[in-house]
């Protein structure tokens, strides 16, 4: 699995452990940089069969960068496409806006397994950003990308309350088979992983959470979206 940490504030990175400031080249590097080989771009985790482009705050240069790029849309999937043959996943990890860097990502899911998957926060506020992203992703699928797919919408942050049940219904209503299965629930473990640099499945593998990752999983996998 490779993670292309694709989000400004590096929390992909910082995740896996790995100190983005520390290293000579990140996503932004391979992007702007012609003469970079992406594999020499790539960090080795301390985590099995994990791999990790990382970002740091320099990548936050790089929308008003790409206006002026011949492609602009297509950098990334470029970049990508040296890298896709030695791995079963890329899993590019956005952040929460819908500028070019977005728009690269979407555009870079080109493949028959390629696609989205949108994670919502139980939250009425949520809704809103999912249907502007929606948006998005319908002007990528008619203008840049006709083979982009959204998988499905994954439910986090998910309680018990009345408040996650409306959410959820409203979620149900706009996207139908779309949603997993699966919620992912809220819980302090969470950022507990990522203040230890380890992935929930690995930090806590028999933690409630970390079992509803790996069920969104066994979704993906039976699907036939990840083999």
């Amino acid at each position: 699995v490779l993670i292309v940490d694709f989000d400004p504030q590096g929390a992909a990175t910082v995740g896996l452990g790995i100190n983005a400031n520390a290293v000579e080249s990140t996503i932004y590097t391979a992007l702007f940089d012609m003469s970079v080989d992406p594999h020499d771009v790539v960090q080795h985790t301390a985590f099995d069969n994990i791999d990790v482009i990382p970002a740091n705050i320099d990548l936050s240069a790089a929308e008003v960068q790409l206006v002026t790029e011949v492609g602009r849309e297509q950098i990334l999937n470029g970049v990508l496409r040296k890298l896709k043959a030695e791995y079963d996943v890329i899993i590019v990890d956005c952040q929460p806006s819908l500028g070019l860097l977005t728009v690269n990502a979407l555009a870079a899911a080109d493949g028959q397994l390629d696609g989205v998957i949108l994670p919502v926060a139980a939250e009425f506020f949520a809704l809103r950003g999912v249907a502007l992203l929606m948006q998005s992703i319908e002007k990528v699928q008619s203008r840049i990308n006709p083979a982009l797919e959204v998988y499905g919408v994954l439910v986090t942050m998910y309680t018990n309350p009345l408040h996650c049940e409306e959410v959820c219904q409203r979620i149900y209503e706009a996207f139908e088979n779309k949603v997993f299965h699966t919620f992912i629930s809220r819980s302090i473990k969470l950022p507990d992983s990522s203040v230890a640099a380890a992935p929930i499945v690995i930090y806590a593998p028999g933690h409630k959470t970390a079992k509803e990752y790996r069920e969104v999983a066994r979704e993906l996998v039976s699907r036939g979206i990840v083999a």
